[in-house]
C-alpha cells in the first residue's frame, strides 16, 4: 500500500459528502476509495464531492474507481463531482471521455456552492 495515501471524509450535509485524496490513487489505493465512498452512499449521502487536490498520481484503477463510485452514486440516485482536478488526471478524463460524466470544479468550495440539488434527508 501506498505509505502517503490519506482518504478523509471532511464535510456531510444532507445528501452530501465531501471525501479528500492524497497521495497516490492507484491499485492499492483504489479500493479503499471505492469502498468509503460506497459505505457514504449507503449512509444517505449519494451526492459525493472527490477533493483531489492532494492526489500527486492515479492509475487506471483509481480512474475505474471514480467511474465505480459514479455509477453506484448515480443508481442511488445521487451524482459524483470532481473538485480541483491535477492536471494529469484532467487529460485522462478528457481523453476517455469520462469529462462529460463527471462535472469537475476548481475547489470544493466551487462545487459546494454550485452543487444546490442538495436533498435533505429525514
Amino acid at each position: 500500500m501506498t505509505a502517503a495515501f490519506h482518504l478523509d471524509v471532511t464535510h456531510t450535509h444532507g445528501t452530501r459528502a465531501v471525501i479528500a485524496l492524497t497521495g497516490e490513487f492507484d491499485v492499492a489505493t483504489a479500493p479503499l476509495v471505492r469502498a468509503r465512498a460506497l459505505e457514504l452512499i449507503a449512509s444517505d449521502h449519494p451526492d459525493l464531492i472527490t477533493d483531489l487536490t492532494g492526489v500527486t498520481f492515479c492509475d487506471s484503477s483509481g480512474l475505474g474507481a471514480l467511474v465505480g463510485i459514479w455509477r453506484c452514486a448515480k443508481d442511488a440516485g445521487g451524482s459524483l463531482i470532481l473538485a480541483a482536478v491535477p492536471d494529469r488526471l484532467g487529460r485522462l478524463l478528457h481523453t476517455t471521455g469520462m469529462d462529460s460524466l463527471l462535472p469537475t470544479y476548481p475547489s470544493v468550495g466551487a462545487a459546494l456552492s454550485t452543487h444546490h440539488n442538495d436533498r435533505t434527508t429525514a
